[in-house]
């Protein structure tokens, strides 16, 4: 085998995987059709809950001074995200260009091999491994391992050449969007619709202005190539009756409201992730950051397959976990294109949902949608608020002074917080010791309102989220980690050496 994982697409999913997958010990070649990152800014800015992700990795500060905001909208109608518990904010104004970059260099310093200009032709699947026929610099070369996951787009080669089914909506319009300079335009919220279609506008960093326009009965078309800018000025022109056709493009593409999802995320050895698994109206910029959630609920899991600590059965919870937020992505998207893409004959719609975010509940409800913090796994029952859910940021003290629960999540490990300083809890885990750090502190700061008050201790995967909890869950500490660490390190040695 030529790596322990082969990543198809070097995009936000590709490359956050590649990282994870690092972090568990795993080794990883991904493999990108292009020579080098496009620079293209698509994707602007996290949502809270990515805002999250990067932090426990320690990733935030490689973006510099970031933007933060807890406006919103959905379907182009203000939401206030800061209704949410914690008053969680997103990140404004980064370009994915910059997201692509910072995931490239950490990926690329915890030993991913990333290799560029290498584009993947063929695969097959002999069921003990994968093999990947692929196209590079200096000819034709095959590359193979245990598992092979593909996050290579919308168009998906990974995809096809499975045969993963992919049932859902074609497109039925196309819309254009630009990053253009020299443009003086007013900002334009999304979701203005005009007689004939909808506009944007929008400011970017470094003078830069982004619109986006659709005009109603723009039949959708499958282009190799995109856009040229003039089309873009000229639907422009008819809808505002503005001409922007001296503005200089930096970037042009065209895109559409097709909505479709794979029914199951695996196939054997093969895995999707991100737009290669679901693609859908860009509405909240909500595609990278459920991508790259995708690769954080992943990576830890095909990390530990890969290395035989666990069975390969963990796998079907990727699936089992992701699917039904896919699912939950492509229902927001569709109701959100219905608000702002069609026409005035859904203004009644949108003067009734005005009305409704009026109250707090219902915002609540959009902002933990859009954004992904509403998001609850299935972990085992009980009846701990947490279960299933992230572990929020809390403050810790302990015997080293003081810390945060995010601060003990860096490494990618699970993690069981002991908050009582209990000695016979500890000794549970100590069965795992290769794979479970464990941290004994207590609550700092007003506990009151924290959803950990009157815990004794959580159990939290390396993706975050709450797997096991005193008191509240249903069954022991050791059946938590038997169901997600598999058996203890002592007998995954016996079976190693027999």
């Amino acid at each position: 085998m030529d790596a322990d994982v082969i990543i198809a697409g070097a995009g936000p999913a590709g490359l956050m995987l590649a990282g994870e997958l690092r972090l568990g010990g795993a080794t990883v070649i991904v493999l990108e059709r292009m020579p080098h990152r496009s620079g293209e800014s698509r994707g602007l800015g996290f949502t809270a809950r990515t805002m999250e992700v990067f932090d426990q990795r320690g990733l935030l500060p490689r973006f510099g001074p970031i933007e933060l905001s807890t406006a919103g909208h959905f379907g182009g109608l203000p939401v206030d995200f800061g209704l949410l518990d914690g008053g969680h904010q997103a990140a404004k104004a980064v370009p994915q260009s910059q997201t692509e970059l910072v995931l490239e260099q950490w990926a690329t310093e915890l030993g991913a091999d990333i290799r560029r200009g290498h584009e993947l032709l063929t695969l097959t699947d002999d069921g003990d491994s994968v093999t990947a026929e692929v196209r590079g610099p200096h000819g034709t070369e095959r590359v193979s391992a245990p598992y092979l996951v593909g996050c290579d787009g919308g168009r998906s080669t990974v995809r096809k050449a499975v045969g993963f089914d992919f049932p859902g909506t074609a497109a039925t319009m196309e819309m254009f969007l630009a990053d253009v300079r020299g443009l003086d335009l007013e900002p334009r919220m999304i979701g203005e619709t005009l007689d004939a279609g909808m506009v944007m506008v929008g400011r970017l960093p470094d003078g830069i202005t982004r619109i986006i326009v659709c005009e109603h009965g723009a039949p959708p078309r499958r282009r190799i190539t995109p856009p040229d800018y003039s089309e873009v000025a000229e639907a422009w022109k008819r809808l505002t009756g503005d001409d922007i056709s001296h503005g200089e493009p930096v970037w042009v593409s065209a895109f559409g409201d097709a909505a479709r999802q794979v029914t199951e995320y695996r196939r054997g050895r093969v895995l999707l992730a991100g737009d290669a698994a679901h693609i859908h109206l860009p509405a909240g910029g909500q595609g990278m950051n459920t991508s790259i959630q995708d690769a954080v609920n992943l990576g830890w899991k095909l990390a530990r397959v890969v290395q035989g600590t666990a069975s390969p059965a963990l796998l079907d919870t990727y699936h089992s976990e992701r699917h039904p937020v896919g699912e939950r992505l492509l229902l927001n998207t569709k109701a959100q294109g219905l608000l702002f893409l069609r026409g005035r004959e859904m203004q009644p719609l949108r003067d009734v949902l005005t009305e409704l975010i009026t109250f707090d509940e219902v915002s609540r409800h959009l902002a933990g949608m859009v954004s992904g913090l509403e998001i609850t796994y299935r972990v085992g029952g009980g009846t701990h608020s947490l279960l299933g859910r992230r572990m929020p940021r809390t403050d810790l003290v302990g015997s080293r002074g003081r810390t945060t629960s995010t601060e003990a999540l860096r490494t990618g490990r699970t993690v069981l917080f002991d908050f009582e300083d209990n000695s016979r809890l500890r000794r549970k885990v100590a069965g795992w010791t290769a794979q479970v750090d464990v941290v004994t502190a207590e609550i700092h700061g007003d506990t009151a309102n924290n959803p950990l008050s009157g815990t004794a201790a959580v159990l939290v995967r390396p993706d975050g989220h709450v797997a096991w909890a005193a008191p509240g869950s249903h069954g022991d500490l050791r059946m938590a980690l038997e169901s997600w660490l598999g058996a203890p390190d002592e007998c995954v040695s016996l079976a190693g050496a027999s």
